[in-house]
């Protein structure tokens, strides 16, 4: 038993040192956080916006928080998959596909949220849409057994 489970972690590990996988988790990595560095400028704009005496609303600043919230634990789940970890992998996968698509949905609400709020939203979907897309190329799909 102790070896097989040996030989498999060996057998991920070698798989993951060759390339395009530890490229393209990299960049899957700087796309997660360049969504948190998104999401940072949303809130940071939220507050200027209310410290100034423009409207912000208790749905911006929670969504945005919520959304910078994220950030952090997409980007371990992106490390953790790296490293050979599968559900970590399913995860990021599900969350990096369902959540663009819940903002993008959320965003085309007439006057929920300001132009410029939908805007910046939208790019850090675009970030996590990216993630998507590179989660379901060959070089990271064959990299990882999934359920």
């Amino acid at each position: 038993m102790a070896l097989t489970s040996t030989t498999e972690a060996t057998t991920t590990t070698a798989r993951l040192d060759r390339s395009p996988e530890p490229a393209a988790f990299d960049t899957v990595k700087k796309c997660v956080a360049l969504f948190g560095a998104v999401g940072a400028v949303v809130l940071a704009t939220v507050a200027v916006m209310a410290a100034t005496g423009h409207p912000a609303t208790s749905f911006m600043w929670i969504r945005a928080a919520v959304l910078l919230a994220a950030s952090p634990l997409l980007h371990r789940l992106a490390d953790r998959a790296s490293q050979g970890s599968a559900s970590a992998f399913e995860r990021l996968r599900t969350v990096a596909t369902v959540l663009p698509v819940a903002v993008v949905g959320v965003d085309l609400i007439p006057g929920l949220c300001p132009a410029w709020y939908t805007v910046l939203q939208g790019l850090s979907a675009l970030a996590l849409a990216a993630v998507a897309v590179l989660t379901r190329r060959p070089a990271l799909r064959t990299a990882l057994p999934t359920r």
